[in-house]
């Protein structure tokens, strides 16, 4: 009998779950599926995504020590106050927790060898963080949020990793090619691209005033029409990587 009572609620939750998961996935495979060059291994995928996973912990740990700070110090009425948060703690805390676990597991994988592996390591990295977050948003909220996350926040979090995972592989390519300074400019923009969409994102969103929801709109479709275009394109203008042990042998 309580079996029978316990049911439905693990039958609901169950579904939840799912909600959250199966947005993350597509987007995924999407990305995998457009590697025509040469796909990339599934275990490395997958501990890209439980890399995401993990940088959800060091991003939690970050965002409250730092929010701590900032309640401290800034009046939360003030402009000021969202910028900081959604721009200075959430973005970055965020994106370099993700950057740190990609280039941890890929940047001396021989497996990173083409110009698009690295939007497909960078954009696995991020589903996974997005993966975890939606997890944790859905079960609390419901499947209304489900919806909204699953049009807007997993997206966006792919959306960010594009972005990322570009300016990784061209890192990467000058670093076979032995151009040092390039590469490390590139790992830069690899962090601070995604940090200014992210913050943008969030702090657009946050804003109550009605002309702002339009703001939100328009971003987001732009956002995502960009991040199409690009994986179409690295994926068109696929490579072996000069330097990299196969072109060698």
């Amino acid at each position: 009998m309580f079996f029978w009572l316990l049911t439905p609620i693990l039958t609901y939750r169950w579904l939840l779950i799912a909600a959250a998961v199966l947005p993350a996935i597509v987007l995924l495979v999407k990305v995998y599926k457009s590697d025509r060059l040469e796909k990339e291994p599934l275990y490395l995928v997958g501990r890209l995504v439980l890399g995401g996973i993990i940088a959800t912990f060091f991003a939690l740990i970050s965002e409250r020590v730092f929010s701590a700070l900032l309640n401290a110090t800034v009046p939360q009425a003030s402009k000021a106050y969202n910028v900081i948060l959604y721009f200075g703690i959430v973005a970055i805390s965020e994106e370099l927790s993700k950057f740190v676990l990609l280039k941890r597991r890929t940047w001396n994988n021989p497996e990173f060898n083409c110009l698009y592996d690295g939007v497909v390591y960078a954009t696995a990295v991020s589903l996974g963080f997005a993966l975890w977050e939606n997890i944790s948003y859905v079960t609390m909220y419901g499947f209304a949020t489900a919806l909204v996350r699953a049009v807007t926040a997993v997206p966006g979090h792919a959306c960010f990793g594009v972005f990322m995972g570009v300016f990784y592989s061209l890192a990467k390519s000058n670093d076979y090619l032995g151009n040092k300074e390039r590469s490390s400019f590139f790992n830069v923009l690899a962090v601070v691209v995604p940090v200014l969409l992210h913050g943008a994102y969030d702090y657009i969103a946050s804003m109550e005033v009605q002309d702002f929801s339009w703001t939100f709109i328009i971003f987001v479709v732009a956002l995502f029409a960009v991040s199409f275009f690009l994986v179409n394109r690295m994926a068109k203008n696929d490579h072996y990587l000069a330097g990299s042990w196969r072109v060698r042998h």
